[in-house]
């Protein structure tokens, strides 16, 4: 149900590396403890965001969630098809419905992030 090839964090999101870009979105358990998802913010490409400081939000019909970032960088790419379809995230979270992409610039905060394993482990999957 986890890939293995993301790594995770206590706050429910996930990242997936490759050639020093990492994409980030929110857990499969994430979005299912928010519900239907109405709405989502993300950061301009172009800003510099940091490891576990916030980046955006995800609204559902429950809630407003922060989404914080798990590795640090310069985003170079967002989800636009997420603008007009939020609801995505609900149907694919570890896949098509990524959140954004950056140029990391911190590469080694990987190793502090769980695997797939640990992940189902802390929420008890």
């Amino acid at each position: 149900m986890y890939p293995d090839n993301l790594r995770y964090t206590k706050e429910h999101e996930w990242v997936r590396v490759e050639s020093g870009t990492g994409t980030i979105g929110i857990t499969d358990h994430a979005q299912h403890e928010l519900g239907d998802i109405v709405y989502v913010d993300l950061p301009k490409i172009g800003a510099t965001i940091d490891q576990g400081k916030t980046i955006g939000s995800v609204e559902s019909v429950k809630a407003v969630s922060d989404i914080y970032s798990p590795v640090s960088g310069e985003v170079v790419e967002i989800n636009e098809m997420l603008t007009q379809s939020p609801e995505k995230l609900n149907e694919d979270p570890h896949g098509a419905a990524w959140l954004v992409k950056v140029r990391l610039t911190s590469p080694e905060e990987i190793k502090s992030l769980m695997s797939a394993a640990d992940y189902q482990t802390y929420i008890g999957a």
